[in-house]
Parts: C-alpha cells; structure tokens; sequence
C-alpha cells in the first residue's frame, strides 16, 4: 500500500472516532435544549433551567470554543469563534434558550458535514478494499504456497482461482477466462482474457484458472496508484475552493469588526440595549460564511469519487473544474480516434473472389513473423477461412515472400516484388492499389507465376480503424457543450482527411503532417477560442498534454508514464467515458455555481433583515445552519452520479473496413 494510501486510513479511523464523539456531544446538546425547554414550560426552578441549558452549551459550544482557541493561537479566526460569542451573546441578553438551539444546530450541522465528507474518503477506501491481501505463489515444485501480497516480485507466478479478486498486475501465462475489470478501467462487460494478456489488481476472474506472471510490485500496481493519484486529488484544492477558503478566512475577520461596529450604531440609534445586543449577536449567526466555505470542497470531493468510480481520474479539483469549462477539445488521431492497430481493411478480388484472394495470402504470410502477416492471418481467422499448406517458403526481405502452393508459385507482397518478378499491373490492379495508397493504406499484392507471367489475383489493403465509439462520443460532445473539435496528427493529410470524413470532422479543422512542437502550437492557436483540452493516448503527446488548459490520456491503465503526463486518466480504451466524465465536471462547476449563489443569496438576505428589521435569533439559527447542510447536500448528489444512457459494452469488433491511418 502506498504512503498516501496508509495515511489516508489513518486520516479514517481518526476522523471516524472523532464522528462518534461528536455525536455523542450533539445528542448531549439534544438533551440538554430539549430538557431546559420543557423544564421552562413546567415552571422549574430557574437554577435547574439554566443548568440544563448549560449542559447543552458545554457539550455545543466547548469544543468548538476549544477549536477556536487553537486557532487563533496559529492567528487564524475561526468560524467556530463566531457560533461561540453568538451563543454567548444570546446569554448576555437573556436569550439562554435561543444561543442554546444555536449551539445544537450548529454542533448538528458540524457532525452531518464530517458524516457527508468522509463519504468521499470512504469511496477511495472502497479501492483499497478490492487488492486481496494475499496471493497463491506458484514455486518452482509446481506446489502453491498463500503469501502476503506485499511480498511479491517482479517475475513470480501466481495462480488465481475462479472468483478470486487478480492481486498484482500481470500477464497471463495460462489459462483462460472473463475477467471483471469495472473497479480498474470501468468497463460495464467482463474482459475475455488468454495466453499473453494484460490483467490487473483488484480485477475480478470469473470461471478459468488463471496462471499470472507479477509485472509490478504491489505498491506500484495499477489500483495502488489510482489511490495514490485519487488521494492526492482530493487533498489539493481548486480555485473555486481556494476562493472559498480564502474568503471564508478574511470575511470571519470582517463579520466580528462589523457585528461590533453594527452595535455600536444600534446603541447611538437610540435601540434599546437588549435589542442591540439581540441583533448584533443575531448579524454574528447570519453573517457567518459556513454554507459558502463548505459549498465547494462538497462538489468537488463528490465529483472525483463519482468519475474515479467510472475509471476517470482528475488530477485535482482544478482539473475538474477547467475540463467542465472545456470549449475546444482536440484528439490525436492514431490510437486515439483510431485504434492504432494494424488490420485488413480492404480485400479486393482481380482474378478470384474477395475470399479466396484473403485465403491465398494468409497461406502465403503464414510462416512470416511481419505485422502486416499476423494482421492478414488474424483476417482469415475472423472470416473462418481454411489455411492451404505451402512448400518452398522465400523470403524477399523488404519486398515479400514466394511459396509454392498446389504445384505452382504464389507470392504476396508490394510493388518492388511485383517489378522484380516481372508482373505488370493491369488497370484494374493498379486503379486498385492506387485508391488505398491514397488513403493511406499499405497494400499487399497477390499473384500466381511470378517468372515473368504472372498476374496480380487480388488486392489488400491493411491499416489503422477509427473506434467504433469515436463518432458517437464527438457527438456526445457536442450535444454536451464543447463548441469546437479538431484533429491533430503527424500522419499524412489525405489519411486524416478520410478518418475526419467518417468522423464527421470538416477539414479545416483536420491538422496534418505536424511534428510534436507544431501540435503544441496548434493547440495554443486553439486557446484563442476557449479552454483548450487535448486528447491523446499518453507518452507519444506528453508535450501537447502539458500545453493544453486539459491534458486527457486514454487507456492509461498499465502505464504509470501515462498517468503522470496528464491531468485526467481515462484508464480504458473506451471514449465513450470521455462525454460522461464531461457532463460529470460540468454538473459539478453548476452544483458549485448553485451552491455559491445560494449561500451568497441567503446570507444576504438574512443579513438585511437583520440589521433593517427584526429577525428572531432561532429563525437566524435555522437559516444559517439550515443552508449550510442544504449545499452540503447538494454536492453529494455527485457521488450518486450514474452516465445516463450508457450503452453495453460489446466485444471490441474489427472495425469497419475502408479506412486506414498511421501517424
């Protein structure tokens, strides 16, 4: 477990003794209010009233005076200070009862702020719960031994059980099963996984056995630095809350000057002595800044438990706050809008069918270790194509390969082979390969007799996808308020141009051919329209990342140079996280919009009131304390968010054939 996540559990169990012992000394207030108030209408002694009213100021009001004190040592006027000489002040004129309910609403509010915000903390402490506190090691003897977790190592084997939680990250040496990633990357479908996959800490396994080789350390584990990165997140501040929390320092100072000066004038008005302390001590109540000091750290917390639930992490309040006001959202384009993997996206029958050219050069490539081999091969699989035996396998290094097939020769490969062998391109062949080679797409030639009679059969075109998500989620966005998109990539202009196309990106907002210090210019060009947030898949756009108002690097979980260059994680593949963590920060910079201008707004009000007419302290007391739980409420209603209208997650398809980029 990492240091911050180790304080931050002892940051719980202190802030969870210190939540029962306030609520024993709210329900001590309870009493003691409800006590004195009955013994006053049953005529009790007045000794016995106000000794059952003074339980209740020792129980509400010596804590907070005692926190106060500790304050103002460090020279810091609290706002503890305030409710005190309010209640003080109450007493002073008589009003025992009403500085009593004062003291109970402002020790209930005090104790249901402490429950609300440690719900944010308890959401991170949830994660550290799903990493099993042990593991099976798998020795040499082939015998498994259960040891700590902690003391696992780079390379060893762990054998994990179905339904057993994955407690490293790894890779499967294996076995086979669907593994449940949600707590990680936030994916809603179970991850199918086998010989050579990824898995990480914290993810369920469901009906294999899994054999898994430790590639990280416990402490430096996928979920071991989301806590990390979650817990750092919620310990820096915003600039909404550091507005709030400088204003509620200097406005504490402002309210006790203008409370005494206030008396003062009430006194030289002619008020009667009783009502000028009421009302002076009534201005302490209302004027008090908590609803505004509390407002937004309620929002802010919520919202990044809320988005790290759905695998999103901010990296801070801030990072919150300015991709909410995001106007101008730019992607990179391969391994991003794309998928970054080679694939078959073109099969071009000449002189056989489509089928049959796909099923003569998987035959061909299969001996061959070359990607645009394993991308033919992977093909056929996919279209279930049976795979024919060759002999005589030749290998031309940089141009293809020959085979013999049926007795005849066979070759697949590009242009220079076919020169070299003597094959000319018919028309249609070369109408064919000239058409995805501008698209940007590698061709693969495949032909029979190549002693200088030969003929092309066929034509394959192999390059990148766009994600079957990408267009929907550009959509998404625009529907939710980003006002401009743009691609930005080092690949070929008539490549970007076709994947804009099928985006639905107009080409003047498609930025081509552009080395990694031309993307941070574009970006900067961009910033003249709005808040920038630039999208790319980690390392290879950590300069752009940086440059932007918002760095947002995709399918980070895995990598921790990933997770350090930006300022929010999408941990998937998945953009469609990238719209529903939008509309997250969005509702959020609202809710402390709403918050702000409430606790602004009542105060307000309570404030002329106060001092231009009457207003009784209780009613005060109810509207101070009552708006300060009220936009605590308010925040929270993050931590429930859900994305609405999430659509099932479905086995990552080919991708739809016709495109193909690389940049």
């Amino acid at each position: 477990m990492t240091s911050s996540a180790q304080r931050l559990m002892e940051e719980m169990r202190e802030e969870r003794a210190e939540l029962r012992v306030n609520i024993v000394l709210t329900a001590l207030t309870a009493a003691g209010l409800l006590a004195g108030i009955i013994a006053t209408f049953a005529h009790a002694p007045e000794a016995l009233v106000l000794g059952l009213f003074a339980v209740a100021y020792l129980a509400g009001g010596v804590p907070a005076g005692w926190g106060a004190l500790k304050e103002l040592r460090h020279g810091h006027l609290d706002i503890d200070l305030l409710m005190v000489l309010a209640a003080l002040a109450a007493a002073a004129v008589g009003e025992v009862r009403d500085g009593a309910i004062l003291l109970f609403l402002f020790s209930l509010a005090g104790t249901l702020e402490d429950y609300a915000m440690g719900n944010t903390k308890r959401a991170v402490v949830s994660l550290m719960k799903l990493r099993p506190d042990t593991a099976n090691v798998l020795r040499d003897d082939g015998s498994v031994e259960k040891v700590d977790v902690t003391d696992l190592h780079v390379g060893a084997r762990v054998v994990v059980k179905p339904g057993e939680r994955i407690p490293v990250d790894g890779r499967v040496l294996q076995g086979g099963s669907a593994v449940d990633q949600s707590p990680i990357t936030g994916e809603s479908v179970p991850v199918d996984k086998g010989v050579g996959d990824d898995v990480f800490a914290g993810s369920m396994n469901g009906h294999g056995a899994l054999e898994v080789e430790v590639a990280k350390e416990a402490a430096h584990s996928t979920l071991a630095r989301m806590i990390e990165l979650v817990t750092e997140a919620q310990a820096q501040r915003s600039p909404s809350e550091r507005f709030s929390e400088w204003f509620g320092q200097r406005y504490t100072v402002f309210v006790l000057i203008g409370a005494a000066v206030a008396l003062g004038v009430f006194l030289l008005i002619g008020l009667p002595r009783w009502e000028a302390f009421y009302k002076a001590a009534t201005l302490l109540v209302v004027a008090s800044p908590c609803a505004i000091v509390i407002s937004v750290p309620a929002a802010v917390l919520s919202a990044l438990a809320a988005s790290a639930r759905m695998g999103v992490l901010f990296k801070g309040g801030g990072a919150l706050e300015e991709f909410g006001s995001t106007e101008v959202m730019a992607f990179d384009k391969t391994g991003t809008l794309t998928e970054g993997k080679m694939h078959v996206t073109d099969v071009i029958g000449l002189k056989v069918d489509e089928a049959e050219a796909l099923a003569l050069a998987a035959a061909i490539e299969q001996t061959s270790e070359h990607p645009l081999a394993r991308s033919i091969l992977e093909e056929a699989q996919e279209e279930n194509l049976p795979l024919k035996q060759v002999t005589d396998t030749q290998a031309v290094p940089g141009k293809g390969i020959r085979v013999t097939l049926g007795g005849e020769r066979y070759w697949a490969g590009n242009r220079k082979l076919a020169a070299e062998l003597g094959v000319a391109l018919d028309p249609d062949a070369e109408r064919a390969v000239q058409r995805l080679e501008q698209e940007g797409k590698t061709t693969v030639l495949v032909g029979r007799n190549g002693d200088g009679a030969g003929t092309v059969l066929g034509v394959i075109g192999i390059g990148d996808t766009v994600r079957a998500s990408a267009r929907d989620t550009l959509r998404a966005l625009a529907e939710a308020g980003v006002q401009h998109v743009a691609m930005l990539t080092g690949d070929h202009a008539a490549v970007a141009r076709n994947v804009g196309r099928q985006l639905d990106v107009p080409d003047d907002d498609i930025h081509a051919d552009l080395l990694p210090e031309q993307k941070v210019e574009r970006i900067r060009h961009l910033a003249a329209h709005g808040h920038v947030t630039f999208v790319g898949d980690g390392v290879n756009d950590a300069a752009a990342l940086a440059t932007a108002s918002v760095g947002v690097a995709m399918g980070t979980a895995g990598s921790d140079v990933a997770l350090e260059a930006a300022d929010v994680a999408l941990l998937s593949d998945d953009l469609r996280k990238l719209p529903h963590a939008y509309a997250l920060a969005r509702k959020a910079n609202r809710i402390i919009k709403q918050n702000l201008a409430f606790a602004l707004g009542i105060m307000l009000v309570m404030v002329i009131t106060t001092v231009f007419f009457f207003l009784p302290l209780p009613l005060g007391v109810l509207g101070h304390e009552g708006g300060t739980i009220l936009v605590v409420a308010n925040g929270l209603r993050l931590l429930a968010y859900r994305p609405a209208g999430t659509p099932a997650r479905r086995p990552a398809s080919r991708g739809a054939r016709g495109l193909v980029t690389e940049g």
